[in-house]
């Protein structure tokens, strides 16, 4: 039988932390004057006392988790997290709807970046605090997520990351908890060096706190309505830029750069792959603004530059109306919308390391068709690709491509014109944040959509960051069985 204890004892610790993180944005308004911390004192008593509840409940007994329950624990947890996060939203000066809430917690907490909010210049502090401190611990929750969850559960390819380390069959909590550890002190250090660098660059320090969070998460949540496009600053979006890509690197690899392997990131095909992809993206996006004659020149290169990372990391930053540029520059960043950064990193969409697997399938396949006799061995940064690996990545695929048609299908279905219904399902389900067109653009958001849309989206967002199977999984009868 499927035992929920430690399921429910992980969830408890999560959501009890969470509670604390809410005092954060209440001393801060508190400290400002600013009437909105009683919202988030009463809340953070609320969610720790229900935290630790269920903390206490389940402490005795049996802590192992099998795979079907770490299911439940990674899909239970992003859920309920998302439900205790958006109720500040919702007692607060903006006074959401809870679909609207919801919606902007869940886009903070799997670090989409879509919001709902406009008025962000002179919105209160504390609740652009909490956002950004979601999109922060989400993107910690996603890292973990990343290396010690999801390759035990052989989610779409990933058990080719597994950490050998920790690679104990049915022990799934301990081996989180060791590998979060060190992960949380190279994720803090990168952040405060972030903030840093912002505060020097012209930042005051609120903004350069916030978006450091949300830049190292490649969640996008800013300060200001115009996002980063509001400091109208070269420095600050070469700084975003540079940690953005930080964020969308194999975080492990700065581990193993602690512990002396300087020149683990250098080998990593990840990378070799997310640099070729974002210099063709950027070269190609640089091209695409030339009309009526004009030849594009360094300013267009930055702003091409900064919104093809930005889009391509998932994190969502904006400059600038990309949509507006050309037919072929649309197309380019709805395509960029889905490849994504590394795996084992903050960022968002398929991954590149799952094009490259599929690239290596069919060059094998097509020198299988000239020399049938042949033997050829699939390898993939030194590990030997079986078939279930390949079959892993493809099924990952088919079943992300029917599940963003029948999203796409059902938005449509509710009234929402074509590119509306398409962009805002790829942008949620690849977790990027702005998407295409008038309505959930570059320069909007997602306010005007009806709460139905809004729940259908924050399942999309939570599909995307889980990888699909991992949610897909509870629709089968045999899951549940005995």
């Amino acid at each position: 039988m499927i035992n929920l204890r430690p399921v429910l004892l992980v969830i408890g610790t999560m959501v009890a932390t969470l509670g604390c993180a809410e005092m954060v944005p209440a001393i801060y308004d508190l400290s400002l004057g600013n009437e909105d911390w009683q919202v988030f004192a009463g809340s953070s008593l609320f969610t720790v006392f229900v935290g630790l509840g269920i903390n206490l409940a389940t402490r005795d007994g049996d802590r192992d988790m099998t795979i079907r329950e770490a299911f439940i624990m990674t899909a239970g947890a992003w859920i309920v997290l998302t439900g205790f996060g958006a109720i500040p939203f919702v007692l607060s000066s903006w006074q959401l709807s809870y679909a609207s809430a919801y919606f902007e917690a869940m886009s903070a907490i799997t670090t989409t970046g879509a919001t709902v909010v406009s008025g962000l210049d002179k919105s209160p502090p504390g609740l652009l605090l909490w956002r950004a401190e979601l999109q922060w611990l989400g993107g910690l929750g996603v890292i973990v997520m990343a290396i010690a969850v999801l390759p035990i559960l052989k989610v779409g390819g990933m058990q080719m990351f597994k950490v050998e380390a920790f690679d104990t069959a049915g022990k799934i909590l301990p081996r989180a908890t060791q590998i979060s550890g060190i992960l949380t002190t190279v994720y803090v250090v990168l952040t405060a060096i972030c903030a840093l660098c912002y505060y020097l660059a012209g930042m005051n320090g609120f903004d350069a706190v916030v978006h450091a969070m949300t830049t190292l998460a490649t969640g996008g949540m800013s300060s200001h309505d115009s996002s980063i496009g509001h400091f109208d600053s070269l420095s600050i979006e070469l700084i975003a830029i540079f940690f953005m890509i930080v964020g969308s690197l194999p975080f492990l690899l700065y581990v193993r750069f602690i512990q002396g392997h300087p020149l683990a990131l250098l080998r990593d095909k990840q990378v070799h792959g997310f640099f070729l992809v974002a210099t063709v993206a950027i070269f190609l996006a640089w091209r695409s603004q030339a009309t009526g004659g004009h030849e594009p020149g360094l300013l267009e290169l930055r702003d091409a530059s900064f919104s093809v990372i930005s889009v391509m990391t998932g994190t969502g930053y904006t400059t600038v109306d990309y949509s507006k540029w050309s037919i072929f520059a649309a197309t380019l960043f709805f395509i960029v919308t889905f490849i994504g950064g590394c795996s084992g990193s903050t960022s968002c969409g398929m991954k590149i390391f799952r094009f490259q697997i599929i690239l290596t399938s069919l060059r094998t396949r097509a020198r299988k068709m000239l020399y049938p006799n042949g033997v050829f061995m699939q390898r993939y940064n030194g590990h030997t690709l079986t078939d279930n690996d390949v079959s892993s990545v493809m099924g990952y695929f088919f079943l992300f491509i029917v599940s963003f048609f029948v999203i796409s299908g059902l938005l449509r279905f509710l009234g929402l014109d074509l590119i509306t219904a398409l962009s805002a399902t790829g942008t949620c389900m690849a977790n990027v944040g702005p998407g295409l067109g008038e309505v959930v653009g570059p320069a909007t958001n997602f306010g005007a959509l009806s709460d139905t849309v809004k729940w259908i989206l924050s399942y999309a967002m939570l599909l995307g960051r889980l990888e699909v199977f991992a949610i897909l999984v509870f629709l089968l009868p045999s899951f549940w069985r005995v």
